[in-house]
């Protein structure tokens, strides 16, 4: 079981009383007197379990009563100012931590400690270990839903997480943790010594040093142990439906590929397969397609005529080209081309390199595109 939920009670579902009362959201209550007593009621509640959680009693609770104010929520301001102050104020407070915790380490790595206990992904997994979501008022449609299923899929997860799981982390999570912890900051008259005391117990376990090492960056180490043997890396990006899909190539040979809703998640996905494979010694200068043409800047001569052939074969509709890049002087141009295939699928879509001509840009979208068709399974 993932550290994060060590204090949680093994029940059928460990998520059961994510919304459960007597904290209620107050979208179900209505105008009438009685509702309006249960709702001050709620709140009053709320307030109380996340100053327990905290171990701290504000001397503001309408500040925590703010922090705990979704912005759907109209009758009452919302956390949106509290989150802005909350980001840099934490920001500061883990910067102070590193600082001292790290005295001869170099600011490269003393950001890159920062960064993992403050990330989205990181304040969202803290939200849920203390289940402050149930403590907000919104009226969202929807949110609810997609907060229980991102709880689900940690709950799944057998080590801290970072950089990113197989889903990617509702914003709202990280908001309220911003929004609490700018409240406990006002409310300490901007005592950034006092908040880093309430605070820090809500944010164990603290990333260090020793966590990122065993669990690095998977994107960052991939570029790094490639860059090492003098090998050049290539992350692309195509769409598959509403599916993003990214691809990692070696010097042209690709290597793995992962796929997501969301594009940083398969660009996590397929960078953590990539290294899977090489540390395995898997020779990086195959081309596991045996397509002839291909040079060292990933380029298959005639990609674009190809690629119509393969269209037509496969009765899809032509491939439609569009340059999304066009910058520079007159004799430095730049151009990007992108192509996009209609198929009863959904839309393929798909990017190129940098090229100083038009046609040279639509050829290497081209080129890609192949190479995506040929990992995907549809060739």
């Amino acid at each position: 079981m993932n550290q994060f939920f060590r204090h949680v009670d093994t029940v059928t579902d460990p998520y059961a009383n994510l919304h459960a009362r007597p904290i209620s959201y107050n979208h179900f209550t209505t105008s009438t007197t009685s509702s309006s007593s249960s709702a001050s009621s709620d709140l009053e509640a709320s307030i109380a379990a996340v100053e327990r959680i905290l171990n701290y009693s504000f001397r503001n609770k309408c500040l925590l009563e703010e922090a705990l104010t979704h912005s759907s929520y109209s009758d009452s301001t919302s956390y949106q100012r509290l989150e802005f102050v909350g980001d840099a104020a934490l920001g500061l407070a883990l910067t102070n931590h590193v600082f001292l915790a790290y005295p001869e380490l170099d600011p490269g790595l003393l950001s890159l400690i920062r960064a993992a206990n403050i990330s989205t992904e990181k304040l969202a997994r803290v939200a849920i270990n203390h289940r402050l979501f149930q403590f907000v008022r919104h009226n969202a449609i929807g949110l609810e839903d997609k907060v229980r299923e991102f709880a689900k899929v940690v709950s799944q997860e057998d080590d801290p997480v970072s950089y990113g799981g197989s889903m990617k982390a509702p914003k709202v999570l990280a908001d309220i943790v911003e929004s609490v912890a700018a409240a406990v900051y006002v409310d300490v008259n901007f005592d950034l010594s006092k908040l880093w005391v309430i605070i820090r117990g809500l944010l164990e376990p603290i990333v260090t040093l020793e966590d990122l090492q065993q669990q690095p960056q998977p994107v960052t180490v991939l570029f790094e142990f490639c860059q090492k043997q003098g090998k050049h890396v290539d992350i692309k990006h195509w769409k598959k439906g509403l599916t993003n899909v990214a691809s990692v190539y070696v010097d042209g040979s690709f290597i793995a590929s992962g796929s997501s809703e969301q594009k940083d998640i398969a660009k996590l996905n397929a960078a953590r397969g990539a290294l899977h494979k090489l540390l395995q010694s898997m020779p990086v200068d195959v081309n596991p397609f045996g397509i002839e043409g291909i040079n060292g800047s990933f380029e298959i001569d005639g990609a674009k005529q190809k690629l119509h052939e393969l269209c037509g074969k496969k009765k899809w509709l032509k491939p439609i080209y569009e340059l999304e890049k066009d910058e520079g002087r007159p004799h430095e141009k730049i151009f990007v081309s992108s192509v996009k295939i209609p198929t009863v699928d959904g839309a393929l879509y798909i990017t190129g390199d940098e090229k100083s001509r038009v046609k040279e840009a639509e050829n290497s979208a081209a080129s890609f595109m192949i190479r995506a068709l040929q990992e995907s399974g549809y060739l």
